[in-house]
């Protein structure tokens, strides 16, 4: 059984090398999770979408500064238990990943996340992307249209997004450029 199918990444009506959105098969995904295969399939398509989702956040004002970089190589380390370089080329490939096909996997990408996880393990993405977006010091504006956009994609409310939101109130850009006078 190739390690596509395993994952669930592969659709076996499709011609060799397809891609099929419907269900659930990412470039994206599939290249961080071969990356990974040392981890169980789960843990490893569970991972390769956190990653890529992080990266996506990261790249919404179309830079990922070194800040937001460590940021998420921190946390991919510590939820996947990998050493700094396995991490560190998680982020890389999802970082990639996110910059050459962000716009057409985004959505494909955020929705299998939320089929391989848990409510809890949802609302610890928004936490990591709050995380991951202040970073540099600001979450943008960009960052913050980007992370609602995840939170809805992942079945979250506004309110609830908002509540998520509220704990990171000192480094949204607009509150930061309204409190310094310019």
């Amino acid at each position: 059984m190739s390690l596509l199918r395993w994952l669930g990444l592969k659709d076996d009506d499709a011609p060799s090398g397809a891609t099929s959105a419907g269900s659930g098969d990412t470039a994206s995904v599939r290249r961080i999770a071969e990356r990974l295969e040392q981890l169980p399939a789960a843990q490893a398509k569970y991972l390769a979408a956190f990653a890529y989702v992080l990266a996506r956040v990261a790249h919404a004002d179309l830079r990922i500064v070194e800040s937001e970089s460590a940021e998420m190589e921190r946390i991919v380390a510590r939820l996947a238990g990998l050493e700094e370089e396995e991490a560190a080329l998680a982020v890389e490939i999802a970082k990639s990943q996110a910059r050459l096909l962000g716009g057409t996997e985004n959505y494909v990408v955020t929705r299998e996340f939320r089929n391989v996880s848990t409510r809890e393990q949802r609302v610890r993405l928004l936490e990591c992307l709050f995380a991951v977006a202040a970073a540099d010091g600001s979450i943008s504006g960009l960052e913050s249209a980007e992370i609602y956009s995840v939170a809805e994609e992942l079945g979250f409310t506004r309110p609830e997004a908002n509540a998520l939101r509220a704990g990171w109130r000192d480094k949204l850009s607009e509150f930061q450029t309204s409190s310094s006078g310019g």
